[in-house]
């Protein structure tokens, strides 16, 4: 007889039901099988519990004294149906989700009813079911996201309930026009009975904290006084309150809360009636322009470039595209509902997706002037687009381009439409930019092997917790040093 070898060794829960099955069987006590191997019933109840991993001697001597092979001892399948369902029942309860829970372990003993362990084994496959379902892994995350997208450019990225209220809140604040300030967003938060704190121990996972029992907005210090981004932060925290958010059953629900509180700051930052006051009237004298925008609202280039992209189709009749591209010509962000064909994969992806090298948000790296809007045309299978376009700088010093475009009937209303730039691109057609020059390839291919750089946020799984992923643990361990302690007994 020939030992099993690792691969086919079954799991210790297995080959300890095994053993339980053939003694019980043969109606043999723990203590009547251990005096027939010379093995203590506390070890023996350890091997059978799958908690011990038993010597292939005591094995050949359990098999002996069992009168079974040792192969049926080591055979991977169950002995039975419900030997089946407590090895179902051990499995799940020593996993990582069920000790998560909190709750006791249940012994699975012959007194539990086969019914019993059905519905128990049905209760734990079915919790982890949903906790797969919940972790966002990369091909989950871009198939939601590509659902959104489609979405917001059906009704042409307007949502007027969330515009009605950003305009009801910040009015009832005292905004009546300009850059919204921080002490209205402070008096913002204040109605909802909340007080906005800056702290510089925020949780490295979360991006703000907000503490509902003592009603404080804990957000990160200001590294540029009067920036955009602490009131952006402070009014998303606010939009979770005011729009009835509740704990997000799956990650395409976080998204799309995600993209309602965005749109809930937006609509603060930049309220809807001034806001189209404003382009209707730059409309009109054909002077519209990204840069305008940004700076009579006291925003970034690129938020000012996404609101343009929630007002102008449905006010000022004009459709539109958005993209934001890394240096390495990969989309980041992008939205359009004027026929630009934006790059996906197949599965309607467009985030990571390279564009083409001769549209505009490419080119835009090669200005010379990097300070001020560029413009260009760009001749695509699709049409003709006017684009401008303004780069920047990400946190981790990587450039990207901000492009707002419009079809060529459009361009006349906006600033930089007298441009002479003008390329011409064919892609998705492969010659256009995706294969390199012919005397290239032939000098370079084979001889040439580059590593590619790589992003390691394609790869993993959103963490889950409380909410996607953030560290429950950082975020309550935080909430336990800022919360406020009661003062002495009077």
């Amino acid at each position: 007889m020939t030992a099993a070898t690792p691969s086919d060794t079954p799991d210790l829960i297995t080959l300890g039901r095994r053993i339980r099955h053939a003694r019980t069987t043969r109606g043999l006590t723990l203590e009547a099988l251990g005096r027939a191997v010379d093995a203590a019933p506390s070890l023996l109840s350890l091997v059978e519990n799958g908690r011990r991993e038993p010597r292939l001697s005591l094995l050949r001597a359990l098999a002996g004294a069992l009168e079974v092979q040792l192969a049926d001892l080591l055979a991977a399948e169950p002995p039975s149906r419900r030997a089946e369902l407590e090895i179902a029942l051990e499995r799940a309860q020593r996993g990582p989700l069920f000790g998560r829970l909190g709750l006791p372990g249940i012994r699975p003993s012959q007194k539990l009813p086969v019914p019993v362990l059905e519905q128990l084994v049905g209760l734990h496959a079915e919790i982890a079911r949903r906790e797969e379902e919940a972790i966002a892994t990369p091909e989950e995350a871009r198939r939601a996201n590509t659902m959104l997208r489609r979405e917001r450019q059906e009704r042409d990225n307007h949502m007027p309930q969330i515009e009605a209220l950003g305009e009801e809140m910040t009015r009832r604040a005292g905004y009546t026009r300009g850059a919204l300030t921080h002490r209205t967003v402070a008096r913002m938060a204040e109605d909802l009975g909340l007080t906005v704190l800056h702290v510089g121990d925020l949780p490295r996972s979360a991006r703000s904290v907000t503490d509902w029992e003592n009603g404080r907005i804990y957000l990160p210090p200001a590294s540029i006084p009067g920036g955009h981004g602490l009131r952006s932060l402070a009014l998303q925290a606010i939009a979770h309150r005011v729009l009835g958010h509740e704990r997000p059953r799956s990650y395409a629900e976080f998204l799309r809360q995600r993209v309602e509180i965005t749109y809930f700051a937006a609509a603060c930052l930049i309220p809807q009636s001034v806001a189209v006051e404003f382009l209707t009237e730059r409309k009109r004298a054909k002077d519209l322009a990204v840069e305008d925008f940004r700076d009579t609202f006291g925003v970034t280039h690129e938020a000012a470039a996404m609101r343009l992209t929630n007002l102008a189709t449905v006010h000022l009749g004009i459709p539109l595209h958005f993209l934001r591209v890394g240096d390495d010509g990969a989309v980041f962000r992008g939205y359009a509902n004027d026929g630009l064909p934006l790059p996906q994969d197949v599965t309607g992806a467009i985030e990571g997706q390279p564009v083409c090298r001769w549209w505009a948000a490419r080119e835009a790296f090669t200005r010379g002037d990097r300070a001020a809007e560029s413009y260009q045309y760009t001749d695509t299978p699709a049409g003709t687009f006017w684009d401008s376009m303004q780069t920047g700088t990400a946190a981790d010093g990587r450039q990207f381009s901000i492009t707002v475009g419009v079809p060529y009937a459009h361009a006349k209303w906006f600033r930089g439409r007298d441009t002479h730039v003008r390329h011409a691109s064919t892609c998705p057609d492969p010659a256009c930019c995706q294969r390199p020059p012919a005397d290239l390839a032939d000098r370079w291919e084979g001889a040439s092997w580059p590593s590619a750089r790589m992003h390691q946020q394609i790869l993993a799984a959103l963490p889950r917790g409380v909410f996607p992923g953030v560290d429950d643990t950082d975020v309550y361990e935080f909430l336990e040093r800022h919360a406020p302690r009661p003062g002495p007994a009077k």
